[in-house]
């Protein structure tokens, strides 16, 4: 019976759920790029582009539980900082995380139909990831440019985990959270990967959860307190994952 339903899901994935994610991405970039120009990024993120996240994780399916929602004040800007899985860490996060944030992210994804361009309108930050320094200076320069009520979202690892382990934090994102004096608001991810592995097209309907951690106030650090801060942030999403991913 398991069998007849992977073999069946299959035929859901390639046949329906593959074209629908391709042509709904194309789509929602489009209208992202037009209503955050005529109208605001900020109405695009939540109109256009947070319900192509649910719609694409309620068509795989991808049940979703929030914990932790109050720590996440709308009218605040954070840095926020999660762990990393899977593709699907995008749905999950833009879905569900009731948050007006811009992502970080690596310049050639600008290329990709649709989405680059709704990415660009809507305020998010490309960065050429080979020059840290140059990066450093868009992400300031971004900040400025957003005013209050809008954070700044990093996954320090750096890169998808292929076996779900927490990997080493980069230091950029907490550098950042003190030079701008903005609190840090840790997130942990928990089933994603077992949904869509890392370095795979496999797809599998599953559940994920969203674990909003208290944010750790930065006001008064200094530079020489980046580490401090990165491990006090790393211990707080390791403490949401299963003890195994720790």
């Amino acid at each position: 019976m398991r069998k007849t339903l992977f073999y069946l899901y299959q035929l859901y994935l390639w046949l329906v759920l593959v074209p629908l994610v391709l042509l709904l991405t194309f789509l929602s970039g489009l209208a992202t790029a037009l209503s955050a120009t005529w109208v605001n990024p900020r109405f695009a993120n939540r109109h256009f582009a947070r319900n192509w996240a649910r719609l694409l994780a309620w068509l795989t399916p991808m049940r979703v539980s929030v914990h932790g929602a109050e720590h996440a004040q709308t009218d605040r800007s954070y840095v926020v900082v999660c762990n990393h899985q899977s593709q699907y860490d995008i749905l999950l996060v833009y879905g569900f995380l009731d948050l007006d944030f811009k992502w970080v992210i690596k310049q050639e994804l600008r290329k990709i139909p649709g989405l680059g361009i709704g990415c660009e309108k809507a305020g998010h930050i490309f960065i050429d990831r080979s020059n840290p320094r140059s990066a450093r200076a868009a992400v300031a320069a971004a900040l400025q440019r957003l005013g209050d009520g809008v954070g700044i979202l990093f996954f320090p690892e750096g890169t998808r985990s292929l076996d779900g382990r927490l990997l080493p934090f980069k230091r950029g994102a907490f550098r950042l959270a003190i030079e701008q004096q903005l609190p840090v608001l840790p997130v942990t991810l928990v089933g994603t990967r077992d949904i869509m592995p890392a370095k795979t097209l496999r797809v599998f309907p599953g559940r994920a959860r969203l674990i909003i951690h208290p944010a750790i106030e930065t006001r008064g650090m200094v530079s020489g307190q980046v580490d401090e801060l990165l491990n006090r942030a790393q211990k707080t999403i390791a403490s949401a994952l299963p003890p195994s991913l720790r």
